[in-house]
């Protein structure tokens, strides 16, 4: 199949079903020389790996990498840096009764149209069992980030109908709460309307935000390939995405230019370059589709998980009606989980576009070679 590559000069391809022996990703483009360590890219694997709350699936993975190429003596070569994650715990059987019924919500039967031939253990390649290559390209990338003064960092905005509060906000929360929220209160409502959902055997969605830091003015092609553009490819491209914003994003459309606009200022500021800021960051650090030096703001809506053990109509691979309640361990909710996705495809790109930005201009160039 296309698709499975992501990336200009950093690169990663990631490959393997959620009920074969393993997953997998191949990280290509890294520069020779950065430290990695199996360990550096476990510690964002465990951010993703079932099992850690009553709020997700009862799957038990360890998730467990493993480095079998492009790193040696503990840092990078320059060669291909590919991983693999070994499946430990597929119950395929659960799948059985839907092997020629199509899911409400869920890729069958656009598989089947595709293909004429589909992987029903899971979803194969569109399980989110997917996203652990992505997580891992994503810890080679925030480490090559770190190096250049780059953070990225992502959270649950919300949660069904459960917002976090801007006066409540504390990002120290969202990584000491089952649900990845800045905001603690916040986070106990949330896991009572979860307990609802629960108990109706229904699910719910929720919103990812992601805030870059540190990025440079200048990162961003201003065609085709803008930073913005690219990050809402990125981004959509995980699995139960269902929409995307930068900045203000939609709130933008009932604003005026007065309001929307971002007032440049000539001194001072935490994040300015050459004093140059901005008095407000309603763009979301992006302009023309190419990073204005202040934080990046993105937003991912996630739809509720599909796989839910009510009672529900469809139909089977000959066309005729029968219903449907889905067994097997699934999460009530796919937002906490998805958090370090998210981080991890825009660190990555991040990073590929900053890789891509070196050649802008003949100064960068003579730099490398006429030193």
């Amino acid at each position: 199949m296309a698709g499975s590559t992501w990336g200009t000069i950093l690169t990663m391809t990631t490959w393997g079903e959620s009920h074969g022996k393993g997953l997998g990703v191949t990280v290509d483009g890294c520069p020779a020389g950065l430290l990695l360590c199996e360990e550096d890219v476990q510690k964002y694997l465990d951010r993703r790996k079932p099992g850690q709350s009553r709020f997700t699936t009862a799957r038990q993975e360890g998730d467990l990498v493993e480095i079998l190429s492009g790193v040696f003596e503990g840092r990078t070569t320059g060669t291909p840096i590919s991983m693999i994650v070994r499946n430990t715990d597929q119950r395929s059987h659960d799948y059985s009764a839907i092997m020629d019924v199509y899911r409400p919500g869920h890729a069958d039967y656009s598989f089947d149209e595709k293909y004429g031939f589909r992987d029903y253990r899971g979803g194969g390649r569109s399980s989110g069992r997917e996203t652990i290559g992505r997580v891992a390209a994503g810890a080679v990338a925030a480490k090559l980030l770190a190096e250049l003064g780059v953070t990225v960092m992502a959270y649950a905005r919300s949660i069904g109908p459960v917002t976090v509060s801007e006066e409540r906000f504390d990002l120290a929360q969202a990584a000491v709460n089952r649900l990845c929220m800045p905001d603690a209160e916040a986070a106990a409502e949330a896991e009572r309307y979860l307990d609802q959902m629960m108990a109706a055997n229904d699910s719910a969605g929720g919103v990812v935000e992601c805030v870059v830091r540190g990025l440079p003015a200048g990162i961003g092609e201003p065609v085709f390939e803008k930073l913005d553009a690219r990050l809402a490819h990125a981004v959509m491209s995980i699995g139960a995405v269902k929409g995307v914003e930068i900045g203000d994003g939609f709130a933008a459309a009932a604003s005026t230019g007065s309001r929307n606009n971002d007032s440049f200022r000539g001194a001072g500021g935490s994040e300015a370059r050459n004093g140059i800021h901005k008095a407000t960051n309603h763009a979301g650090g992006i302009l023309g589709g190419i990073s204005d030096g202040d934080t990046i703001v993105l937003r991912a809506a996630f739809k509720p998980t599909p796989s839910i053990a009510q009672p529900q109509q469809t139909v089977n691979r000959g066309g005729e009606d029968v219903e449907i309640s889905i067994k097997g361990r699934h999460d009530p909710v796919i937002v906490p989980r998805a958090v370090v996705v998210v981080e991890a495809m825009c660190a990555f790109t991040v990073a590929d576009m900053m890789l891509l930005n070196m050649s802008s201009k003949l100064e960068n160039v003579k730099n490398v070679y006429l030193r």
